[in-house]
């Protein structure tokens, strides 16, 4: 990030899963629970809808010169976004995973007093809720934009610009903090946003010493 951008952030906008939280555990439970809903749509075993979305992975990723999201290799095999999301938020159990960490806590408190705080997920706005309660970051996010807002995912240009109006942000106002460069910071950074990639809670916290660094 830029150190003459850091002046003119007024809001940070914040992915959720693998950003605010790491959980390796979980994140493959929602991989096993994507298997299961693309054997199940295709008449096939869990290891060969496995092996079919490692392969649609892989070609959306040579086609689109991005990795692509779990809802891209879901719909691109014919599923539904809608009915992948309606399975997450009936099977899945974040709570026999996640541990609150007050570092993360205390980071958000400190930063919601100097810039406004959202969050943008690709996660649906049930299952952000039940996440962001269970370890105690649901009060610092004046605004959230969850995937079945209007059934996008990011990237995407006409969500990002969404998100920006919404918020009232200029893009040199807007810092982006996402775990995954393609799907989170891309596009806002080609868009002009300053961006942060953070894929541990240790990077998470370093987000607070660069934003308070002294201008040389």
């Amino acid at each position: 990030m830029p150190e003459c951008s850091l002046s003119a952030i007024r809001g940070i906008i914040f992915d959720l899963d693998g950003t605010l939280y790491v959980s390796d555990p979980f994140a493959a439970t929602i991989q096993d629970t994507a298997v299961g809903y693309i054997a199940s749509l295709k008449g096939v075993s869990d290891d060969e809808a496995r092996s079919l979305m490692t392969a649609t992975r892989s070609w959306l990723s040579e086609v689109h010169d991005i990795t692509p999201t779990l809802s891209a290799v879901c719909t691109e095999l014919g599923g539904s976004i809608r009915d992948l999301h309606a399975l997450f938020e009936a099977r899945l159990r974040p709570e026999a995973y996640l541990v609150r960490d007050e570092r993360v806590t205390a980071l958000l408190e400190r930063l919601s007093r100097r810039f406004e705080l959202a969050l943008f997920t690709n996660n649906n706005r049930a299952l952000t809720a039940r996440i962001t309660g269970y370890l105690g970051l649901d009060g610092f996010f004046r605004q959230v934009f969850a995937i079945d807002d209007q059934w996008l995912a990011k990237p995407h240009e006409m969500i990002l610009d969404h998100v920006l109006n919404r918020l009232g942000l200029a893009p040199a106002e807007a810092l982006f903090v996402g775990d995954r460069y393609d799907v989170d910071l891309r596009l806002p950074e080609q868009r002009g946003c300053p961006v942060y990639l953070s894929q541990s809670i240790e990077q998470l916290l370093r987000l607070e010493e660069l934003l308070y660094r002294p201008s040389p």
